[in-house]
């Protein structure tokens, strides 16, 4: 009985249990190494900037509204970041060398056909690096006024961003660049770039005389060195419900079909935006008078036509009219391109910015130019013009509808293709990865597209091409000179025959 007892007793050198304070010192542990990982986590997050938008603000020298999304929750949002921007992009894909690329292109077809004649403004556009070269304080210096960098080593592409674009234009470009690459792989070669995804050119001739900055732009102008590059709405234009470039055509093209020459209303037409600080669209309401000036001027209110599924704003259903007016906007406008596929004899106002194509353009060739000085009446006699004239009339809008039609994404991707190939070789230093640079590929695009975003996107996906980048002519600076002579005078012969009817009038 004692024995029994004895042996329940606990022995004196046996060790003590754990007590609850060592179990709370390890659970607090815990709870603080999550709560700091998360902290770290978010704090991550939230520097990390993205195609989409996220964590950049608008551009300084051209302020928008930041961009609201979509994601329910904090941590939504930041998972889809964290998933999008790093897990995206297949890591084990293999870059390959110089000698498998160019077996892998070995299969292409030989042919290169002639690009088009206003290819040649590429050497005109890199003119003011011919003789430095572009170093790597020219690039540093363009960081100033870019909002996105783009990098491109051995077929990947690498995006440095700086600041927000409107709407969707950073990640409807880039897309096309990425597109670019699956068209001719192992074809595009190294390059740095410095990207501004606003409407005006910022880069002036005189203030960058001794040192020219290089900057790609949607547009241009004499007084600026911004170099044009295509601009996003050719991959789609999700907020104006603007398909791909080629489908977009496509229907206004067969659109314009509905109505022979005769039928079509014998009036000038034009809808859009005019609250985008555009004085020539301003003024360009007051003509608003088919007696008058011959014109219809029709507002266009994109939330209301957003609300309405965009019933009212079918390109292909404004193919009704002999001819179509082109105003700037803010600046240069991707309208152009629409307004010339019509085959309405397209009146242009006078621009002052030019993009990639529109250079190419002759006046009472494949458009007709309007005055803005003067600017209803210009519209009454170019609609007088043309209806005195109808069969000139006519051919005038067929050739700018042609002249569009032989715009195809081939040859978009050709001139990406060459001016970044020229480009290339005027770098003095070998581009390497920013610290501060994301890859991008198309998964993860595509994981930051909302779902409009995404059909458009996926809808102008390409497949690598066995046919090679047509080829590029050679520089001609005296061509492009007696070219833009050759325009001036026109446009001084049609403002003399404004002129003169005009002073007829007034007998």
């Amino acid at each position: 009985m004692g024995l029994r007892l004895r042996l329940r007793l606990p022995h004196k050198s046996s060790p003590r249990t754990p007590s609850y304070l060592l179990l709370c010192v390890l659970a607090l542990s815990f709870f603080s190494f999550t709560a700091l990982l998360l902290y770290k986590v978010d704090d991550f997050i939230a520097q990390t900037k993205t195609l989409a938008g996220h964590n950049l603000d608008p551009t300084p020298w051209h302020i928008f509204p930041r961009k609201s999304f979509s994601e329910g929750t904090k941590h939504s949002q930041a998972y889809r970041i964290l998933q999008c921007s790093y897990f995206s992009c297949p890591y084990n894909a293999v870059v390959q060398p110089k000698s498998l690329q160019s077996e892998s292109v070995s299969g292409r077809r030989t042919h290169q056909p002639q690009c088009p004649d206003f290819f040649r403004w590429i050497h005109r556009d890199l003119e003011p690096w011919a003789k430095t070269g572009v170093t790597k304080e020219h690039v540093k210096r363009a960081k100033a006024n870019a909002a996105f960098r783009v990098v491109i080593l051995s077929g990947k592409l690498y995006v440095d961003l700086y600041y927000a674009c409107v709407q969707s234009r950073m990640m409807f470009t880039i897309w096309g660049i990425l597109q670019l690459l699956t068209k001719y792989p192992g074809m595009v070669p190294d390059v740095d770039m410095m990207f501004d995804c606003m409407d005006k050119p910022i880069i002036n001739q005189t203030e960058y005389q001794s040192f020219p900055v290089p900057l790609f732009r949607y547009c241009t102008n004499e007084a600026h060195l911004d170099i044009p590059f295509p601009d996003w709405s050719f991959w789609g234009w999700s907020e104006t419900n603007l398909r791909p470039w080629e489908e977009e055509f496509g229907d206004i093209k067969q659109g314009s079909r509905r109505r022979s020459w005769d039928n079509k209303q014998p009036r000038a037409y034009w809808k859009g935006n005019p609250d985008v600080v555009s004085p020539i669209r301003l003024e360009l309401m007051k003509c608003n008078h088919s007696r008058l000036w011959g014109a219809q001027i029709m507002r266009q209110d994109w939330a209301e036509e957003a609300k309405g599924g965009f019933e009212q704003s079918k390109l292909s259903n404004q193919c009704n009219h002999r001819y179509k007016i082109y105003a700037e906007g803010y600046a240069w406008s991707v309208s152009l391109k629409y307004i010339l596929s019509c085959g309405s004899m397209t009146l242009i106002i006078s621009p002052e910015y030019e993009d990639f194509f529109s250079r190419g353009l002759l006046p009472k060739e494949n458009y007709w130019p309007i005055s803005p000085t003067d600017l209803c009446r210009s519209i009454k006699y170019a609609v007088d013009w043309g209806n005195a004239n109808p069969s000139q009339a006519e051919t005038i809008g067929k050739r700018g509808q042609g002249y569009m039609e032989s715009i195809s994404m081939d040859r978009v991707y050709d001139y990406m293709f060459h001016l970044i190939t020229e480009y290339s070789k005027l770098q003095k230093f070998k581009p390497e990865k920013p610290a501060s640079a994301n890859e991008v590929c198309a998964g993860s695009l595509l994981c930051f597209a909302e779902q409009k975003e995404r059909e458009l996107l996926e809808r102008s996906r390409v497949v690598p091409s066995l046919d090679q980048p047509c080829k590029l002519p050679v520089a001609d600076r005296s061509r492009l000179e007696r070219l833009i002579q050759q325009k001036k005078k026109t446009i001084e012969n049609v403002r003399y025959m404004e002129m003169t009817r005009t002073k007829k009038s007034s007998k």
